[in-house]
């Protein structure tokens, strides 16, 4: 079978959070039990918080500390609080139809004109002007 093509479809990121942000705090440990030397003497164990929902996911089950952060994180996202919080957060952001209309109002749209010899910012909706403006780029003198 050959490559699925995606381009034909719409994706929207409704959400961002990545291991990085400042709403998460990593946290190691030693995970002990069983499992040897390494589980004792290395700090392979891993827990996640993400603050602003109070969701935690921890793992110490594996070996690797690289493989217990994967598992903490995906039990934190999963988690009924994080959920919920998540649910809300993104139900109160507005659509990016709504960012689009507000971003495109006369008043936030600006263009330059090239007026007596020189380049002037012309602001639409807060003046009008009965002038007409040719559209010309920069280059055109």
């Amino acid at each position: 079978m050959g490559k699925r093509d995606n381009r034909n479809v719409r994706r929207e990121k409704v959400f961002s959070l990545n291991g990085d942000s400042k709403d998460v705090e990593w946290q190691y440990f030693r995970s002990g039990g069983p499992g040897g030397q390494n589980q004792n003497k290395r700090s392979s164990g891993a827990r996640v918080v993400h603050h602003p929902s109070n969701a935690r996911g921890e793992s110490r089950e594996e070996r690797s500390q690289l493989q217990n952060r994967k598992i903490a994180w995906r039990r934190m996202v999963e988690s009924p609080k994080f959920r919920a919080w998540l649910a809300i957060e993104v139900s109160s952001r507005p659509t990016p139809e709504e960012l689009v209309d507000s971003d495109m109002k006369p008043e936030n749209i600006k263009v330059e004109v090239f007026e007596n010899g020189e380049w002037v910012e012309k602001t639409f909706g807060i003046r009008r002007s009965t002038a007409h403006y040719k559209c010309a780029s920069r280059f055109d003198h």
